[in-house]
């Protein structure tokens, strides 16, 4: 794995981790809109970064689309990412 995938790897664990605590207030404050904008701001940055990871790489999860031979497989595992890098 070079360092620009574990770099975009990177940015894409980080808006997940804004999606899951926007989820979690979100399901005590449903009313609040900027909260609900700021989320919805992260779920489209989260699809073009998967999108860009899956088109450079590899699937990220064993549901997206696979060239030939199955892509999933070859992703690197969790452990074996370097993020110091980046």
């Amino acid at each position: 794995m070079n360092n620009n995938q574990a770099c975009l790897l990177k940015q894409i664990m980080e808006v997940e981790f804004v999606l899951t605590e926007t989820a979690l207030y979100l399901n005590i404050h449903p009313n609040d809109e900027r909260a609900i904008r700021l989320h919805n701001t992260y779920v489209q940055k989260r699809r073009e970064l998967v999108s860009l990871y899956e088109a450079q790489y590899t699937p990220l999860t064993n549901d997206s689309m696979s060239k030939y031979p199955w892509g999933y497989i070859e992703s690197p595992w969790p452990w074996e990412f370097d993020f110091t890098s980046c």
